[in-house]
């Protein structure tokens, strides 16, 4: 493992994901109490994130096998920052408004297609294929510690400051992300093999996704489970602010509860995978996503709402932290470098557009039905994507983390 190049990365990642958390508590305040957004709105502010990566996704991931990932990412960081940066602008000089917000959105996800495929082709570059689980649990173990703490300051900086100058530090953490990726020293040339058409780049590394015995079935339950919590978590959020009336601090307390859990999975993937293997672990940890959002469900019809609903919160941790690494290895690993953009990106942004579906559908249906029906039907869908995988060859996979 290149330490020191691995190391600059790490920390890159670890600011990065800690402004993400803030953020995490601090979008739904500033959308649901400070605009005062219906249930349909929020879907969209939802959506907003997620929908380039259905347009820009298979463009992207062409491009950051094309160009080289360092820059790729460095620029994409940059972009990030100034899109949040507006929305706190807008809101110091008194005009933002929903569409504002859902434009800023849109061009903060168009800069995360292209960050996001250029964060995962790089890794490999980094450390050995042979490392890759145990680099991925690092990032998550980095992830879920900014998940725990940002969450609780996020809230405590909504309540002082305000939803918006709470957002103004995740600005600020993709500015920084930018200065240390663009001091990591590592091998990043631009593709050697001679430029082909668009369309046979992209074809190119469709097939290879949807084609791969053991990656494909993980792709489709992948998908299943992105339209399901895209879902989830636009009805938490007017779930736990609305008829819970909750305050931004235990919002944010949620959050927390959720990074600490995600914080012991990731620590604990290594060993799970080399007790189960990397493809049971993963099995087993999609079967605990419909056992949260049941919990979730069934909080608010309970004395007991808010043990329950952090229970939720932490199961989807927990789940979460061990499955990760393991799911990123198998991609990583099996992918050969040239298509890594190409992969990473088709599969993100068939990911994310499914997200931004599960949250437009979340708000139209708890507007019309009301949040119950919506967690159950999402329930449903979690144990789905859950049946999928165990029916799958992943089942049989060990993964490196077993070898």
């Amino acid at each position: 493992m290149k330490t020191g190049a691995f190391a600059r990365y790490w920390a890159a990642a670890a600011i990065s994901s800690f402004g993400t958390a803030v953020t995490a508590v601090a979008m739904p305040v500033l959308v649901v109490q400070v605009l005062g957004a219906s249930p349909l709105q929020v879907g969209l502010v939802s959506a907003a994130q997620f929908l380039p990566y259905g347009l820009l996704g298979p463009f992207a991931g062409v491009y950051v096998d094309r160009w080289r990932r360092t820059q790729t990412l460095i620029w994409a960081s940059v972009g990030r920052a100034l899109s949040l940066g507006a929305i706190v602008v807008l809101w110091l000089t008194g005009v933002l408004q929903i569409w504002m917000l859902v434009l800023a959105l849109l061009a903060f996800g168009s800069f995360s297609v292209f960050g996001f495929a250029a964060t995962q082709s790089l890794l490999p570059r980094l450390v050995r294929r042979e490392d890759l689980v145990t680099a991925n649990a690092r990032l998550d173990q980095t992830d879920a510690a900014a998940q725990t703490l940002g969450p609780t300051l996020g809230g405590g900086l909504v309540g002082l400051l305000g939803a918006p100058i709470a957002i103004a530090v995740d600005a600020v953490s993709y500015l920084i992300e930018a200065v240390l990726v663009a001091g990591v020293k590592v091998t990043d040339p631009r593709a050697s093999a001679p430029r082909r058409k668009l369309w046979t780049e992209i074809g190119e590394g469709l097939r290879f996704a949807y084609r791969h015995p053991t990656l494909t079935p993980l792709a489709v339950s992948t998908h299943m489970w992105f339209l399901a919590n895209g879902a989830a978590l636009t009805v938490l959020s007017l779930l736990a602010l609305r008829t819970l009336g909750l305050s931004p601090f235990a919002f944010g307390l949620l959050f927390t509860a959720f990074g600490l859990a995600s914080l012991v999975g990731a620590s604990l993937a290594p060993a799970v995978g080399r007790r189960l293997g990397s493809g049971r672990a993963v099995i087993f940890s999609r079967w605990a996503y419909p056992l949260a959002w049941l919990l979730v469900l069934v909080a608010p019809t309970t004395p007991i709402a808010l043990p329950l609903l952090f229970t939720g919160l932490a199961v989807q941790g927990l789940a979460a932290g061990v499955e990760n690494a393991h799911e990123m290895g198998f991609w990583q690993r099996e992918t050969p470098d040239e298509l890594l953009g190409r992969t990473n990106a088709f599969r993100r942004s068939a990911n994310r557009t499914l997200a931004a579906v599960g949250a437009l559908l979340a708000g139209v249906l708890a507007g019309a039905v009301g949040e119950a029906p919506v967690l159950a039907g999402v329930t449903v869908v979690f144990a789905l994507a859950a049946v999928a995988l165990s029916l799958s060859p992943l089942r049989h996979r060990s993964g490196a983390a077993a070898e």
